[in-house]
């Protein structure tokens, strides 16, 4: 393997530090957001554009298949070419796709429109986070930068049902779409002067493409896989074809990166155990948070009665909870460390998910809900800034891109898998009880997925044993 060209990153100016760090922060959140802020459009969706209710669910899943897929891809694109021109064809193609979809006329122009949006989302958010690991001068401003950035992406996750319900109530349903257009030229235009140009002596070299096709096919078609088993069954023929795609894909990635001169993923990089345990416990327990927030908007309308609008504006808390912990979590990791910083989200965010699962059909918004939802989302916040530092400081500067694919392919793998296994949990417990249609069932079924997704949060704080007791360092700050 040719050894890489490091250089020093170009430094910011001062003025243009701030702004920088807004710009990824707002990146981030568009782009995460955009995963679920389609949920409550889609009624008014498929009524004005005759979808069927598998293209319903391809108009939500379109979008994290190119996302997780290629996000590996999108951090090494980042490392190579230069993080700013990554950042802009990355954002650019996002808005653009977004403009599409709004426009849309047919079911299947949604659908195309959202995988290219997964696919600009993918360049985007593994940029974002590896231009403020790289622009931070020290490890206490990276670490204040890094809780900033997990809280916009947390918040972006959180407030996809009440941005979209906002949209489509006073608006509609386009406008779940049209919102990234002038946000992503604002944004464009703010990054072509904010962000460092590639620094003198950048990292070079060529892209593995053999190396990233079969690690981003592994990875779509995994969760792919995750989506048919959910839509027709794990045992259905296109769901079996896609894990043995999946499989196969995986064990071709590894043979070929062993060979490879400039490898998308070094294999090396797994024998760093920060990054290794990190990456492990975003995966275990990434699905938890969009889980949370997705029985809950189920919750509140089909068991409570809120409208769109009236569940959306009650699961808001949640963001603040999220920005809560993430800005408590840089604070104390000085004093504490990621292993005890995340540990002790980890188990703020199982205890209040147990709480969550004693909902019953007679529940009180401010009791049942507001409290724990609050609560949990502060632990989720406080639990996701450990790994994310612990991830992006195993590896040297330029390397930064690689480590922002790697978590966050780890985080959406473990979403898309988690969201579906508990999601199949609560179907069948419901099922057992009575049906979907009956609200005692229905609830029985979130509150056991509830007990469920606290069980694994006290197993990963058992794990997260293996977490570095002070913050790794490859390399200085």
């Amino acid at each position: 393997m040719r050894p890489a060209v490091a250089a020093a990153p170009v430094p910011v100016p001062p003025r243009r530090t701030g702004v920088l760090l807004a710009i990824a922060c707002a990146a981030q959140f568009i782009a995460v957001l955009d995963a679920s802020i389609v949920n409550v459009a889609l009624p008014p969706m498929q009524e004005s554009l005759g979808l069927s209710p598998t293209g319903l669910q391809w108009v939500v899943s379109s979008y994290a298949l190119t996302f997780a897929g290629f996000l590996l891809l999108g951090g090494r694109v980042g490392d190579l070419f230069g993080r700013k021109r990554a950042f802009v064809v990355g954002l650019g193609l996002f808005a653009a796709a977004s403009l599409a979809a709004g426009l849309a006329q047919e079911g299947w122009q949604v659908v195309a429109a959202r995988f290219v949006q997964g696919l600009g989302g993918a360049v985007l958010v593994p940029t974002t986070l590896s231009l403020v690991a790289a622009g931070s001068p020290d490890a206490r401003a990276k670490a204040r930068a890094l809780s900033l950035l997990t809280a916009a992406a947390a918040s972006g996750s959180a407030l996809g049902g009440v941005i979209g319900g906002l949209l489509t109530g006073l608006l509609s349903w386009r406008w779940v779409f049209f919102v990234n257009v002038p946000l992503g030229v604002a944004l464009v235009l703010a990054a072509l002067w904010a962000l460092p140009g590639r620094p003198p002596g950048h990292v070079r070299g060529r892209l593995d493409v053999p190396g990233s096709v079969t690690v981003t096919v592994a990875t779509a078609a995994l969760v792919g896989a995750v989506i048919l088993g959910e839509e027709r069954g794990w045992t259905s023929a296109a769901t079996l074809g896609c894990l043995s795609l999946a499989v196969a894909s995986a064990a071709l990635f590894v043979l070929v990166e062993r060979r490879a001169e400039e490898p998308v993923v070094p294999l090396d990089v797994f024998g760093v155990r920060s990054v290794t345990v990190a990456n492990g416990l975003s995966a275990l327990v990434g699905g938890l948070l969009p889980t949370t927030m997705f029985f809950l908007a189920l919750y509140l309308q089909r068991v409570l009665g809120m409208d769109p609008l009236q569940a959306g504006l009650a699961l808001t808390p949640g963001a603040v909870g999220i920005a809560l912990g993430a800005r408590g979590a840089s604070r104390w990791m000085a004093v504490l460390g990621p292993r005890r910083s995340y540990v002790l989200g980890a188990l703020v965010a199982a205890g209040s998910l147990a709480w969550l699962s004693g909902i019953d059909v007679e529940g009180r918004y401010a009791v049942d809900v507001l409290v724990p939802l609050t609560l949990a989302m502060a632990g989720f916040g406080a639990s996701g800034l450990p790994l994310t530092v612990t991830a992006m400081s195993g590896l040297p500067p330029e390397r930064t891109g690689l480590a922002s694919g790697l978590l966050n392919t780890s985080r959406q793998v473990g979403s898309a898998v988690g969201l579906a296994a508990l999601v199949s949990l609560a179907s069948a417990v419901a099922a057992r009880h009575g049906g979907a249609d009956d609200a005692t069932a229905l609830t029985s079924g979130f509150g056991t997925a509830f007990l469920v997704g606290a069980g694994l949060l006290v197993v990963a704080s058992v794990l997260a044993r293996a977490l570095p007791a002070r913050r790794p360092r490859h390399h200085e700050d």
